[in-house]
């Protein structure tokens, strides 16, 4: 009888994820491959030392409202190792990605050792880079960005053991406001300089009024319409700011002038950029590179409103663009719509949020729009704590259909918003935002929420 012959096993060769970068859209998308495709291997790495926190936070972190940086921190780079199998390498920094042999070049930070790690499919993820002029002295201590857990670390660190008396804050955007806000609370005197005339570019001139007007009142000097030149210092630490008007004296100083995206690693290798430089991706977040993917803050987006490509940094999208991202790459079908532009933020005891777009943007594109400005209150006039509110609404004359909003207010003004931004996502217009059944009791709203209050000045301008 002949031996059977044995029969041939095939060996499965695992497929490979690498992700760079392992804050929010780089996990969510890690884990969002693993519960869909738990055979495959996925390999993050990320150049800080930690993984999926909250960026958001950090302010909050250095004005002591959070006090343990730990609770910043979704998951660490042990639990994802140890509990989701995912291979989260901190302190190692992609150098090159060699789109052609399907590998990048990684050199771990720890030991100065470089190596080649190969995929069949690559996420980038690498986020934001926040604005640093190169101006003399800039390379001073004591001067600080605010974008990652650890310069957060580092900035709470030198506010808790040389207790500045006077902090120099550069920029007026949603970090210096919320920096600003942390250093009150620390007791620290604030002055901020602004390149524009307007703090929160982001509003319309009209309503940064308020925002300025606000922070005057909580005891931050302003200095708006100044440009930054230099940085002064005394035995290597930071001790004046320059501008184009005067110097001002400080012992710390904190950058908060905005971010860019991080796609010079995608650029080196030929993959194509798009609005603001960000990575280019399709709905499904998929790069010009067949197995190659991008999703947050390092690639751009979609602006409903607009509907042209845009680019914003914010948690909120991060982390959906990094869910699609994963359902895409563990094979799944799924597309990102696009955003509307929705952000959120307080200074102190004011509030402020905006979507949609605001009237230099629709100038730009060219479309005909009326807008509308009314004053209220949060609650009933008569129930205690209402606290004074600005609304604006902005639509396209003739259509009425809603463009943009923006809100300035106390306690229980800013979340409005929300109803603005869920009528943009709808495409609804002036006249049938007037009949949504919002909520009412006076503890909440007047009977007209101030939202469709101002809908009701606008539609007459349609």
């Amino acid at each position: 009888m002949k031996e059977r012959e044995r029969e041939e096993v095939p060996v499965m060769i695992k497929e490979r994820l690498v992700v760079i970068g392992g804050d929010a859209a780089g996990m969510s998308a890690a884990s969002k491959v693993r519960r869909e495709r738990p055979e495959m291997e996925i390999v993050v790495f990320e150049r800080s030392p930690h993984t999926s926190y909250s960026a958001c936070g950090l302010t909050y972190y250095l004005g002591k409202v959070v006090d343990d940086p730990d609770k910043l921190v979704s998951r660490s780079p042990e639990v994802f190792r140890e509990k989701y199998g995912i291979d989260a390498r901190t302190c190692h920094e992609v150098l090159e990605i060699d789109k052609d042999g399907s590998r990048v070049r990684v050199r771990d930070l720890r030991d100065d050792r470089e190596f080649w790690e190969s995929y069949d499919h690559l996420l980038i993820a690498t986020g934001a880079l926040p604005v640093c002029p190169d101006l003399p002295g800039g390379d001073s201590a004591g001067i600080y960005g605010l974008s990652t857990l650890e310069s957060g670390l580092v900035l709470r660190r030198a506010v808790d053991e040389r207790k500045p008396k006077r902090a120099v804050v550069v920029g007026g955007g949603y970090i210096g406001l919320e920096a600003a806000e942390a250093l009150l609370m620390r007791g620290v005197e604030v002055s901020l300089v602004q390149r524009d005339p307007q703090v929160m570019t982001s509003l319309d001139p009209d309503m940064g009024a308020l925002i300025s007007e606000a922070m005057r009142e909580e005891g931050v000097t302003l200095y708006l319409g100044e440009k930054l030149e230099a940085f002064e210092s005394s035995e290597g630490w930071v001790d004046a700011v320059v501008t184009d008007r005067r110097t001002l004296p400080a012992d710390l100083v904190v950058l908060g002038m905005g971010v860019r995206p991080n796609s010079d690693l995608a650029a080196e290798a030929g993959i194509e950029l798009g609005a603001r430089k960000a990575i280019r991706t399709d709905r499904r977040l998929r790069t010009i590179v067949d197995n190659i993917w991008a999703a947050g803050d390092c690639a751009e987006t979609w602006n409903l409103v607009s509907q042209r490509p845009f680019y914003v940094a914010l948690g909120t999208v991060a982390n959906k663009e990094g869910a699609i991202a994963g359902t895409n790459i563990a094979g799944g079908n799924d597309a990102f719509p696009g955003v509307v532009g929705t952000a959120i933020t307080k200074v102190c005891e004011t509030e402020v949020a905006r979507t949609g777009l605001k009237e230099r943007e629709l100038k730009e594109l060219g479309i005909d729009y009326v807008t509308a400005t009314i004053r209220s209150r949060t609650r009933a006039g008569y129930y205690p704590g209402a606290a004074r509110m600005t609304v604006k609404l902005l639509a396209e004359k003739g259509s009425g259909k809603v463009l943009g909003g923006q809100i300035v207010g106390g306690a229980g003004a800013a979340k409005r918003i929300d109803t603005l931004a869920t009528v943009l996502h709808a495409g609804m217009d002036v006249e049938q935002m007037i009949h949504l059944d919002l909520s009412y009791a006076p503890p909440f709203s007047p009977v007209w929420d101030p939202v469709q209050i101002a809908a009701r000045k606008l539609v007459k301008k349609v």
